[in-house]
């Protein structure tokens, strides 16, 4: 048992798993230490208030509220995890973006501008093609395609300019994630879409539900009632599959990963790595406009367009996302879910506390901070495996040289037996 253990131990996968989880932990502890910290020096927080925070960092999804006493209660909260996985779906798809862009060696930044431009067009289609003439399952998988490949087209700018320009694609995707913004605040304002309805919402796009057009519920809505979780996170966990098929199973993924690791040694042995760099950042950006078409078509919530004050926020965290998942397509599902979980979590601390939900942005930050030192926690375990095996060299569990043994020379050859002469014994004779 001990040593399956070890060999388990001994793989890289381990390794890796282990410092995320690392890095996971150090972030809530970090976040009860603020929470500690914010309550002693904050006169409005009683000790009760610091000790309610901690738990609320660490266990918020399973808060089920106050009872009549003002205690917090605990147990299994349907609303709660269903807006969580309803948060996760755009997450795991611009975690999924990035980690296949890390994958092949690109470091994929532009990811909320191809989740802008993925707005754009599926909510174009998802309220421009009248639900009276045509079936509304028609309109959003249109509107769902149509979002894909707005984010690949977009993806794919950065990755022509550096497979043909050399210019590094971080500050490409830059540029492309601001042109993104304006682009898709100016074509909003001259559009219809806006809600004109309720005189209060003039900034927002109208729901894709005001077209009949909405993710179906697959029956989770059973399952957790009273939340916003739709379908579209089994279409995000399918795609992940998909793609860690595509990167690890197939001829196509491998050359990708190839022009990743040494795009002149990948051209050397005859992978067109020009190719290849265009098509995983067209690759990224589809997964990144993917998560945009699945979060807007679920006909939740309403997209605010004046958006070149700011760059969505979900776009960047598919960054933390990847770097906790160590770029795994099956382990981007699990973090993504984690990251949705700090969201619910933060919302907790605000409705149920005296304490601001952006703590768990400092929860978050640490986690991505570790997460990029993850090598150096992965180099600490190998290394204290190391020390392991030079203190058994030191002290061996052999047993001991028998004293006759140790008194031959190693270097002496062994003497010759002796030998009988039959010939000359047969002349005497």
């Amino acid at each position: 048992m001990k040593e399956k253990l070890s060999t388990l131990y001994a793989k890289d996968g381990t390794k890796k798993l282990i410092s995320s989880l690392i890095s996971i932990l150090v972030g809530l502890l970090v976040g009860g230490i603020v929470v500690a910290i914010v309550g002693v020096f904050n006169s409005k927080i009683s000790g009760a208030g610091i000790w309610d925070g901690i738990r609320l960092i660490f266990a918020g999804i399973l808060n089920t509220g106050r009872d009549a006493s003002g205690a917090l209660t605990w147990g299994f909260n349907p609303q709660n995890i269903g807006n969580m996985l309803f948060r996760a779906t755009p997450l795991i798809m611009t975690g999924l973006s990035v980690a296949v862009a890390f994958k092949t060696g690109l470091f994929n930044i532009g990811a909320p501008g191809q989740y802008l431009m993925g707005t754009l067009v599926t909510l174009y289609i998802a309220l421009g093609i009248p639900s009276s003439s045509v079936p509304a399952g028609v309109i959003w998988l249109l509107a769902f395609l149509g979002g894909m490949l707005a984010g690949a087209l977009w993806g794919a700018i950065p990755g022509l300019l550096k497979a043909l320009l050399n210019i590094n694609e971080v500050l490409a995707c830059i540029m492309t994630n601001w042109i993104a913004a304006n682009l898709v605040t100016w074509m909003f304002d001259i559009s219809n879409f806006k809600n004109m309805v309720e005189n209060t919402k003039s900034g927002y796009i109208y729901k894709t539900t005001y077209n009949g057009v909405a993710t179906p519920k697959m029956g989770l809505d059973y399952l957790f009632p009273n939340s916003q979780v739709n379908g579209g996170i089994l279409v995000a966990i399918l795609l992940a599959i998909v793609v860690y098929i595509i990167m690890e199973k197939t001829t196509f993924g491998y050359q990708l990963k190839a022009c990743g690791s040494n795009r002149h040694a990948a051209r050397y042995a005859g992978i067109p790595d020009k190719r290849n760099i265009v098509l995983s950042m067209a690759i990224a950006g589809a997964l990144a406009g993917a998560g945009a078409a699945l979060y807007w078509l679920s006909g939740n919530t309403e997209f605010y367009w004046t958006t070149y004050q700011s760059l969505p926020g979900v776009g960047f965290n598919g960054i933390p996302v990847a770097l906790l998942a160590v770029n795994n397509p099956i382990a981007v599902i699990f973090t993504g879910i984690f990251m949705a979980m700090l969201d619910i979590v933060g919302m907790q601390l605000t409705n149920l506390t005296a304490y601001n939900e952006y703590i768990t942005d400092v929860i978050i930050s640490v986690i991505v901070y570790l997460s990029a030192f993850s090598l150096v926690i992965r180099m600490m375990l190998t290394g204290r495996k190391k020390r392991k095996a030079v203190e058994a060299a030191a002290h061996p569990t052999t047993a001991p040289v028998p004293p006759e043994a140790a008194a031959q020379p190693l270097d002496t050859e062994p003497s010759p037996e002796p030998t009988v002469d039959t010939e000359k014994g047969g002349e005497e004779a």
